[in-house]
């Protein structure tokens, strides 16, 4: 008695297919990963000025002197008071800072001031880049600093 067995697998073009499909979904990924870039680099500046605006508000509180963080839109780079060291922006990214008039210093200069009590100048920084806007509220009274997307 003979029993036949058919052989069991994948033929070429299965397999050339599939390998397809796996290459698409992997490029497909590759653009979305890279598109997130210009987003990714604007919120990271984004933090790092809330970082700074924050560290700001502490050393006001702690010091009970008047700190500022001064911004050049010109140079697209801020500073915080008490440090010598000026923190740049990509000149990709718009820079835009409302703050009270009292603080504007030059022809596109300007700064938050946190006073010793925690309150603040207040005042309302934001990020561009293409289709992403990424804002930072200061409020004067309590010196709060919040992030938002737009």
């Amino acid at each position: 008695m003979s029993t036949y067995l058919r052989q069991q697998g994948f033929t070429l073009l299965e397999l050339i297919v599939v390998l397809f499909i796996v290459v698409l979904g992997f490029a497909a990924i590759g653009i979305s990963i890279s598109s997130g870039n210009d987003s990714t680099e604007l919120k990271a500046a984004a933090r790092d000025i809330v970082s700074a605006l924050r560290y700001a508000r502490g050393q006001a509180l702690i010091s009970h002197e008047e700190t500022t963080v001064a911004f050049d839109l010109e140079n697209n780079t801020y500073t915080v008071s008490n440090r010598d060291k000026a923190y740049s922006i990509a000149e990709s990214i718009s820079l835009t800072v409302v703050t009270a008039q009292s603080e504007l210093t030059g022809q596109g200069q300007g700064s938050i001031r946190f006073f010793a009590d925690g309150s603040s100048t207040g005042g309302r920084v934001t990020l561009e880049r293409g289709q992403t806007i990424v804002v930072c509220d200061i409020n004067w009274l309590t010196g709060q600093i919040t992030l938002e997307d737009k």
